[in-house]
């Protein structure tokens, strides 16, 4: 299968955040991601990715503490309509900004996931996303997701992943063969993870040549103390921006469609990419 190789007619200035959310507090941290989608709106950003799980707080004792209180529900179409969140639709309106942020989930089939809810630019807010792979202890608490999802903003294709999702060179190549032209990722990475924090989504932009956004929380207390490197990737897999290991931030670049195509055309890996690979392997001692 070869990916079509549309390329966007515009400029599309996205941001990535880092920051600390409370755990257990939808509320505030709803409150707090509106801040941050308007500072990202004032930098000029259209699409603004918030970290994994943001609006309880990646915190495993607190999500099994109280798996309701944290939740956000959605209807059988996928609509939240959780006044906590209001604060945050507002924020997405006045500043134009489409707002992906990190979430509990609960649907109406009783799963709970973990999933990226997309605010829109009339701040609408809908589950755009569940993740579907699930990392270590993750599994006693959540339900993983089925299927892949596209976010469209304009005319970019955005894929979706979260976290763990992105260390599996598999599931941003599903993205690129749905014809995605970027891959954003909020995520959750812990204190001791900056090695593989920072090869992971430079490798899924160069795979597959696409933009990554990847966005991560920052702070806590150990041992779920998180690491920020919150960063923006070209389709080469070189930093266009990135934060330090500590404190909020909030990152700007303009994913440029001239570079998306230039990069295609020399390094063509999706149009040359066997459907088999090779067929039959071959065993032979040494």
């Amino acid at each position: 299968m070869t990916p079509p190789q549309t390329v966007p007619t515009a400029p599309l200035t996205v941001a990535t955040v880092q920051a600390t959310p409370t755990p257990g507090d939808v509320a505030g941290n709803a409150v707090t991601a509106a801040d941050l989608v308007r500072r990202a709106g004032d930098q000029g950003a259209r699409v603004a990715v918030l970290p994994e799980l943001f609006l309880c707080a990646y915190h495993p004792p607190s999500l099994a503490a109280d798996p309701v209180g944290t939740d956000v529900a959605a209807d059988p179409a996928g609509e939240v309509a959780d006044p906590r969140l209001d604060p945050l639709r507002a924020a997405a309106r006045e500043a134009g900004v489409t707002a992906l942020v990190g979430a509990a989930a609960r649907h109406p089939d009783g799963r709970r996931t973990i999933a990226a809810l997309v605010v829109d630019r009339t701040g609408a807010v809908r589950v755009g996303y569940d993740k579907q792979q699930l990392w270590g202890d993750e599994r006693d608490l959540f339900s993983a997701g089925d299927r892949g999802a596209t976010l469209l903003v304009d005319d970019w294709r955005l894929g979706l992943g979260i976290c763990y999702d992105g260390c599996f060179p598999e599931h941003g190549r599903a993205a690129a063969l749905d014809g995605a032209h970027g891959y954003l990722c909020p995520s959750g990475y812990l204190a001791g993870s900056e090695h593989r924090r920072d090869l992971y989504y430079a490798a899924r932009a160069l795979d597959n040549t696409m933009f990554v956004v990847f966005a991560n929380a920052v702070g806590g207390v150990d041992p779920w103390r998180f690491n920020g490197g919150a960063a923006i990737y070209d389709p080469q897999g070189r930093v266009l921006a990135r934060g330090a290991d500590d404190d909020t931030e909030v990152l700007v670049a303009t994913l440029d469609p001239a570079a998306l195509a230039a990069t295609r055309a020399a390094h063509s890996m999706l149009a040359d990419r066997l459907p088999n690979q090779g067929g039959t392997r071959v065993s032979m001692s040494g």
